[in-house]
């Protein structure tokens, strides 16, 4: 590692060491050769692109999906002393003139483009008169068209390769399995030897994953362990995210909704007042989120399923960019199962694409239903392993198993013999023998099944058809009102009857009086509370001033080691991470003065 590249390190970002393989990294492309960066969000992989770019003749290109995201980026540069700017078709007339003859003048360090900006001919043809030092392509699963977030225009960028075939390029992303990642570095034209994989493990994150009981009181339960924090709560449909940011600010939280049916202006203002709260709730559909590089999210909710594993971490790995604890939640249950599968096949994609879809859905429906370690689970579709990690609901409180090949036996002929077509309460009531008047007027009171389900409540009944469902055992007739039927994996399982162990269903009380309290109060001293929301005051106010966010200045992270080490003097506060020269030349004296306040 060349001492130019930790001086930057220390005097620009405030760190004294690289993690894991950042110096590699950052030595490989000083060096001038390509690379392909797949690591966990919040693993540095800006600092990857940035600190070449820096110390590389010339400008460094880096291609980003959101505008938001670079204006945040480049942001938080500025105030590392850093000189960037992001080129987008919002700029005025003025402004654009005026940052070109900054770009030409080499004025800059680090150029932000979204992939749309960047492809039009007359960009391509002014930057082909720039000495570039390398480009960077930000979110790089989106150029393939196995990944989550697939999107045209990243998939045109090979047009970078044609026209700036010595330039090296980098490929950055956190999501990306393995056919993902070899479209891309075809694609790039990436070497299989240049290709640094970091794993994928979020240590700092506590997964959980519940059925849906009474999703408004879980998700309640969940937010109450994080008053005064910002977090995100995702939901299927626009519908549902209105009206649960609404419910929110009825139970008194800062709520406000994000989805593409938006009118722009209020989307956009919407992310503002997200990005720039200390405890504000955005309640979203997958619009929102793609790169939001926001540090202090201590939690992320999903009231509906989401669409795939990569989906799951995409969206949880939004939580805690900081490295300081966050906590998620996954709601589901039989109706998304059903839903996701409809998505599926009613879409206009080819057979190869819905198998994918349907494989990819059914790795995260194993997931759910999981009795072992869920970030095992996790990591493994990635190719990543861990050894259970303590950190998961499912390793606080394992769940216990039972025997359910008579219950999954009894369910199944439950549903033949009622005509597969009955939803999941009828064919519960049947089980359980309830006498009600549709039961006795479709004569299912005197069938062989009614009341053989007694040794089991509701509640039981329920879940295991939540995982037969899981499992393909049993399918569900969504368009038909939420029919289930038996399907061909449950048709050899009647045929050949084989050992299924399924999860005891567990009071959702219980489950949540066992999970983690609030995380980051967690990480400070009683002692030391009081100075660190004195410090994030005095943060906040600097930061308004600006019009900047909070953690462009400093992360929460730096301020509960200022809070917890009270430096008395500039050069003491110069050793806290994440305090650069150029941050401690503008801010030392405010927070100083905050500390020596709280002596």
């Amino acid at each position: 590692m060349t001492a130019k590249a930790l001086e930057i390190l220390k005097t620009v970002y405030g760190y004294d060491a690289f993690r894991g393989p950042q110096a590699r990294i950052v030595d490989h492309v000083v060096a001038g050769k390509n690379a392909f960066v797949l690591m966990p969000t919040g693993g540095g992989k800006s600092l990857c692109y940035q600190i070449p770019a820096i110390l590389r003749p010339g400008m460094g290109l880096v291609v980003s999906p959101l505008l938001a995201l670079m204006a945040d980026q480049v942001a938080a540069l500025r105030q590392a002393g850093v000189r960037a700017a992001a080129l987008n078709s919002d700029l005025p007339a003025e402004e654009r003139r005026s940052l070109w003859r900054d770009i030409y003048e080499g004025q800059l360090d680090l150029l932000y483009v979204a992939p749309e900006t960047l492809l039009r001919e007359a960009v391509l043809e002014r930057l082909a008169r720039v000495r570039l030092s390398l480009i960077a392509i930000d979110e790089a699963h989106c150029l393939s068209q196995w990944g989550h977030d697939f999107r045209p225009s990243y998939r045109q960028l090979d047009v970078l390769v044609r026209q700036f075939p010595d330039i090296p390029r980098m490929a950055l992303t956190a999501t990306a399995d393995e056919p993902t990642r070899a479209e891309i570095l075809s694609h790039l034209e990436i070497a299989d030897n240049c290709a640094f994989i970091a794993g994928f493990d979020r240590p700092n994150i506590r997964y959980a994953i519940e059925e849906k009981d009474n999703p408004r009181a879980q998700i309640k339960a969940f937010l109450k362990r994080h008053e005064g924090e910002s977090g995100i709560v995702y939901c299927l449909s626009k519908r549902k995210t209105e009206e649960t940011a609404a419910w929110l600010r009825e139970q008194g939280y800062d709520a406000l909704a994000y989805h593409a049916g938006m009118d722009k202006a209020a989307r956009e203002d919407n992310q503002m007042r997200f990005q720039r709260g200390e405890a504000v709730v955005m309640v979203a559909t997958i619009a929102f989120g793609m790169g939001i590089d926001k540090p202090d999210v201590r939690f992320v909710a999903h009231i509906d399923l989401p669409g795939s594993i990569e989906a799951y971490y995409q969206e949880t790995g939004r939580a805690g960019r900081d490295g300081l604890a966050a906590d998620t939640l996954m709601l589901y249950g039989p109706d998304d199962i059903a839903l996701r599968s409809r998505f599926i096949e009613q879409s206009d994609a080819p057979d190869q694409r819905k198998r994918m879809e349907r494989q990819k859905l059914d790795a995260l429906l194993g997931l759910a239903e999981t009795a072992g370690c869920r970030r095992q689970v996790l990591l493994s579709y990635f190719g990543d392993h861990s050894e259970p990690c303590g950190n998961c609901d499912t390793c606080a409180d394992p769940p216990e198993l039972f025997d359910g090949t008579i219950a999954a036996q009894k369910a199944l002929s439950c549903i033949y013999r009622t005509g597969e077509r009955f939803g999941q309460a009828y064919i519960v009531d049947v089980l359980l023998g309830v006498e009600n008047e549709r039961i006795a007027q479709f004569g299912h009171d005197r069938l062989s099944t009614f009341g053989i389900g007694a040794e089991h409540d509701n509640r039981t009944w329920r879940a295991i058809l939540r995982q037969l469902i899981a499992l393909r055992l049993v399918d569900v007739d969504l368009a038909g009102h939420g029919g289930l039927s038996i399907a061909p994996a449950g048709r050899d399982f009647l045929r050949d009857k084989p050992t299924l162990m399924l999860r005891v269903a567990a009071a959702p009380r219980a489950r949540r009086n066992k999970a983690a309290r609030n995380p980051t109060r967690s990480a400070i001293t009683e002692t030391d509370r009081d100075l660190f929301e004195a410090l994030r005051r005095k943060r906040t106010e600097l930061a308004q001033a600006q019009n900047v966010p909070p953690y462009v200045i400093f992360h929460d992270k730096t301020l509960i080691e200022l809070a917890a080490s009270r430096p008395a003097s500039r050069d003491e506060m110069a050793k806290v991470p994440g305090i650069g020269e150029a941050k401690l030349s503008r801010y030392g004296a405010a927070f100083l003065a905050v500390i020596t306040a709280h002596a």
